[in-house]
């Protein structure tokens, strides 16, 4: 890793979203498809699973935009830290490492909507959420499509098919096939 990485995951810590059913259970459609099939699906599913998040950022580093990801998970962190003082670190942390003007992953966000260092003394859980939804969109409407197209994703799809194929894959199956089946 280089110090950067090093860095980010101290800082921010790889992150787990889960969907749930209205009864708490996960989400019964998310269920079906793995891997590579669910990823597809849509971005918020590659987002879910820490091997998408993974091979979309190996993507995006190749494509000069890996701090879009890094800003995005840092934001989701970010709403689930408790009480002020921690808040504010984090706050700062985000504004320095992704916002300032000598970021060393500077987002790119509309001039506008940048937030200026004043705001981080009265932090709030959803204060990046401006910010986050316009990287998510760009990440959405631009990486997102052309990830699909990458050698990246494309060669993982291939891998995980060949392992659904492999003779030990087939081999497990048809038993258990046999123990439910009886």
């Amino acid at each position: 890793l280089s110090w950067s990485e090093a860095f980010l995951l101290s800082v921010f810590p790889p992150i787990r979203l889960e969907i749930n059913d209205s009864e708490g259970h996960p989400s019964s459609s998310h269920q079906a498809l793995k891997g590579t099939s669910k990823w597809a699906t849509s971005l918020e599913n590659l987002l879910e699973d820490p091997e998408g998040v993974k091979r979309f950022r190996e993507f995006l580093k190749k494509e000069f935009s890996e701090e879009n990801v890094l800003f995005w998970l840092a934001c989701e962190e970010f709403k689930k830290t408790q009480g002020k003082k921690q808040m504010q670190e984090k706050a700062k942390e985000i504004y320095m490492t992704f916002l300032s003007s000598k970021a060393s992953f500077q987002v790119n966000v509309e001039g506008q909507s940048r937030l200026s260092e004043t705001i981080l003394e009265t932090p709030h859980p959803l204060m990046f959420q401006k910010l986050q939804d316009q990287i998510f969109n760009l990440m959405k409407y631009d990486s997102y499509s052309r990830f699909l197209k990458s050698d990246i994703f494309l060669n993982h799809k291939k891998s995980e098919e060949q392992e659904e194929n492999s003779p030990e894959a087939q081999t497990a199956a048809k038993r258990a096939s046999r123990i439910y089946n009886t």
